[in-house]
């Protein structure tokens, strides 16, 4: 428990918050602030990461930077299920291309993670 020594008034008061009160209380800027510096750290990693080809691991970083972009923009996990499954539908109803992916060939994702 964090405490905090208001002065004023007759005498001292001690009053206690906890740290989920502090955070309620933390300006919405400053909390973005922070995101942003995170969000920049991570993408600097995921380039370190392609640049010495570990292909697998900056790919999975992607999916964080894609959470903290989801939270600065205040997109919850219920919009992305939502969008995905708008286009999963929208991709059943296309019709197939005239030659077929091979199997040596990379899958486009349906999503793409922009700045």
């Amino acid at each position: 428990m964090l405490s905090l020594v208001l002065h004023g008034g007759r005498g001292d008061r001690r009053t206690n918050f906890s740290k989920a009160e502090l955070t309620e209380r933390t300006p919405v800027s400053h909390s973005d602030d922070q995101l942003q510096s995170v969000l920049a750290t991570l993408e600097a990693c995921r380039k370190v990461l392609n640049e010495i080809n570990s292909r697998e691991s900056a790919e999975l970083l992607s999916i964080v930077i894609l959470d903290v972009r989801m939270k600065l923009k205040g997109i919850d996990s219920a919009d992305l299920k939502a969008l995905c499954d708008e286009m999963l539908r929208n991709v059943g109803n296309e019709p197939l291309p005239p030659s077929k992916q091979t199997q040596d060939q990379p899958r486009r994702p349906l999503l793409r993670v922009v700045k």
